[in-house]
């Protein structure tokens, strides 16, 4: 059974402050790819920042980005897992509590940072893995 830590090698978390602008955010994470971000104050973890917070918290309720910080419309208080954690409990946490991302602690520190499509891909490959595997034990099998 894979541990998150594993799934995490060689991965850079990138992370945005309280007090940045949801707009340079969102510019942010619309360079990157990516659909949310752990929001730290200072080295502190105390949110997550996602797309559906951007639609939620700042277009329907007609904030400007310009000036509204994170801290303001993130989700405060995430749920953490730890990198010594499977990649089922992960699955299970999120299909659970419905988010599509995880923060990844060792103690305080901020280690990673999990999508469920992260988790899914991982799930896929180990999945190929398998198929492989019968693959060649059933044409051992024929032979």
């Amino acid at each position: 059974m894979a541990t998150i830590r594993e799934l995490l090698q060689g991965r850079e978390v990138w992370t945005v402050q309280a007090d940045q602008t949801v707009f340079d955010a969102a510019h942010e994470m619309g360079r990157r790819n990516i659909g949310a971000v752990p929001v730290l104050h200072g080295t502190n973890l105390i949110g997550v920042f996602s797309e559906r917070d951007i639609l939620l918290r700042v277009v329907v309720e007609r904030r400007d980005p310009h000036t509204t910080q994170v801290r303001d419309v993130m989700t405060c208080d995430p749920r953490i897992v730890g990198p010594e954690d499977s990649v089922e409990r992960c699955m299970v946490m999120m299909k659970q509590h419905g988010f599509r991302h995880l923060p990844v602690c060792h103690g305080a520190e901020l280690i990673g940072f999990l999508s469920m499509r992260d988790l899914l891909l991982h799930d896929l490959d180990e999945k190929e893995v398998e198929v492989k595997m019968m693959r060649a034990y059933m044409a051992a099998g024929a032979e």
